[in-house]
């Protein structure tokens, strides 16, 4: 015995009524009310004509970084001075960290200064304490090493420490996207000082 199908006539209004509007939800209804739909459209690309674009040009992005680098390095160099040193010194000190024993010709090249610069920087670290020189081997013993003191390394965790603490005080300004966009563009900064141009 065969079914017969539902009639789609049955669902139709009788005496010719008209069909109910549509249900339109929330988000529809706020597209539709006030404004037809390429109103809308306009003005959704009129908003995202807003967003600042990212350059990808080097030399735009260099104008850019060149003031921000420059003021935070700045900043950092203040850092120092409540300890009694200033930046150009914690600098020397750090390069003699990496090399230590290193003679005055030798870390003024790697410092990119003249030999006479680096004697007078030295000069003052050791009547400050915080660098002493050190005679070479037997054979050698025109040679004049050079070395941080205990002082000295103290100075240096308290650099640190001071400089670890103002950046991180800044930071915890920063929203959770703006944090994560600082610490993903580290990666990249670091290969700037290793790039050869």
């Amino acid at each position: 015995m065969d079914h017969a199908l539902p009639s789609f006539a049955a669902h139709l209004p009788a005496n010719g009524a008209e069909l109910p509007a549509p249900t339109v939800g929330p988000a529809e209804s706020e597209w539709f009310v006030g404004q037809a739909p390429d109103a809308k459209v306009v003005n959704l690309v009129n908003e995202l004509s807003t967003v600042p674009t990212i350059s990808a040009d080097p030399l735009a992005v260099a104008n850019r970084l060149r003031p921000v680098l420059l003021q935070l390095a700045r900043q950092l160099r203040q850092e120092v001075h409540p300890l009694g040193v200033t930046g150009g010194q914690v600098s020397v000190l750090v390069a003699l960290r990496h090399v230590p024993g290193v003679g005055v010709r030798e870390l003024a090249a790697r410092e990119g200064v003249s030999p006479a610069a680096m004697s007078r920087h030295i000069s003052r670290l050791v009547r400050a304490g915080l660098v002493r020189r050190t005679v070479g081997a037997s054979r050698d013993r025109r040679r004049v090493g050079l070395e941080l003191t205990d002082e000295a390394e103290r100075v240096l965790r308290l650099v640190r420490s001071r400089r670890t603490s103002w950046l991180a005080a800044r930071l915890q300004t920063l929203d959770d996207g703006d944090l994560w966009s600082v610490d993903t563009a580290i990666a990249p900064l670091q290969a700037l000082l290793e790039a050869q141009p």
